[in-house]
Formats: C-alpha cells, sequence, structure tokens
C-alpha cells in the first residue's frame, strides 16, 4: 500500500504484494480475454501471446491506467501471481524504453539493447488513492517474444479477478470513505531485489540485481 510507505522512497523502487516465491502483477483486459483468464487460472488462447504486454506490480498505478475498470477494453482488472524466478529473470534482462546517458554509454548502445532485449522497463509516477501523481516512481514491464509466452505459459502460478475489489474501492473514495477504501488496498512493500535498493536507486534497469 503506497501511502503507508515511509516518506523517504527512492525515486526507482520496485513495491509490490510478494510471497517467498510469488509476486503479484496487475493487468486490465476486456472481458472476453479477462474473465476466462481468472476462471481458469491461466491465459486463453486467444491471449496474443506475440505481442508485448505490460505488467504492473502497482494496484493503485493500475486503477489510474484502467479508471477503476471503467476504460473500454479494460473492465477487467486481473491480480497475475507469477514466480519470482520468472518476474527476476525479466527484470536482469529488462531493458529502459528510453535513452537515459547515466545507464547507457550512447544512444547507439541503448538502441541495441532494445533490439536484443525482450523486456522493456518504464518508470511511471506512482499515484496515490485518488490516483494523483506521488514524486516517486511505479515499474512497469514489458515482455515481448519469449518473455510474453514465459509469462503466460510458464510463470503464472494464479489468475484473479479483482475487478470487484477495485469498484468497491472506487464507490467507498466517490462516498467520501477514503479510509474505508485504503483499509481495503492490497499491501505493497519494497521487494527484495538485490541491487535495486542500493546503490543508484535506477540499478535494476540496467540488469543489475545482483
Amino acid at each position: 500500500m503506497s501511502e503507508a510507505l515511509p516518506a523517504a522512497i527512492p525515486q526507482h523502487q520496485i513495491r509490490a504484494s510478494h510471497t517467498d516465491t510469488t509476486v503479484t502483477v496487475y493487468q486490465a483486459y476486456a472481458p472476453h480475454l479477462g474473465l476466462p483468464a481468472a476462471r481458469d487460472g491461466r491465459f486463453p488462447a486467444a491471449w496474443k501471446r506475440e505481442r508485448m504486454t505490460w505488467i504492473k506490480p502497482s494496484f493503485l498505478w493500475m486503477m489510474y491506467r484502467c479508471g477503476w475498470a471503467a476504460k473500454a477494453d479494460q473492465e477487467t482488472v486481473l491480480a497475475v501471481e507469477i514466480t519470482r524466478a520468472g518476474f527476476d529473470g525479466a527484470v536482469r534482462e529488462a531493458c529502459l524504453s528510453h535513452y537515459d546517458r547515466d545507464v547507457h554509454p550512447d544512444h547507439a548502445a541503448w538502441k541495441q539493447a532494445l533490439r536484443t532485449s525482450p523486456v522493456r522497463v518504464q518508470w511511471d509516477p506512482e499515484r496515490d488513492l485518488h490516483l494523483n501523481p506521488l514524486p516517486y516512481r511505479s515499474l512497469q514491464l514489458g515482455l515481448s517474444g519469449p518473455a510474453s509466452r514465459a509469462y503466460a505459459d510458464e510463470w503464472t502460478v494464479s489468475i484473479r479477478d479483482v475487478t470487484p475489489l477495485a469498484r468497491e474501492i472506487h464507490t467507498l473514495l466517490r462516498s467520501g470513505e477514503a479510509a474505508a477504501a485504503r483499509a481495503l488496498l492490497p499491501v505493497e512493500i519494497p521487494y527484495p531485489s538485490g541491487r535495486a535498493e542500493t546503490g543508484r536507486d535506477d540499478s535494476v534497469i540496467a540488469g543489475q540485481m545482483g
């Protein structure tokens, strides 16, 4: 739960609901994809494994993206529990979605990494309970090619439909019951990803998890 974290939060830090073996990420889909996925605990054949898919460990950033499950083709919000081994491997392979002179030797090196990596990292402003931007960032991982296929068919442990939770929290907020809404948020804490939380706070995007 982002708002319950200490004030001194690194600008780039992975925060997530996780266990010793799994980490939960969020996605939103149209019902014809999301409902079968939640029912069967796996992505259906209609889920296009060759396309890039973006996974988000932040529930509130997902709410910002899907408008509390109200945007077209994002009416079904899924909590996808995946293996930490898969998630950690994806982070190690990741390349920033944009050029950063502090991370890449030059623009050509970034372009080369972009061409060869099946995983993209993007940091977007984290959101508070009212979906306002916060001064620190939330991770998105874009998975393509082998990473996308592995996510759908190897890493996924369970898939839950959390659309009712999203709508309940939103209803409470609109009724002015922010404390009750906040109490329902999934608990997200710093993810133990080695060097991701030491030294340069963006070291994780350079594939230096340790």
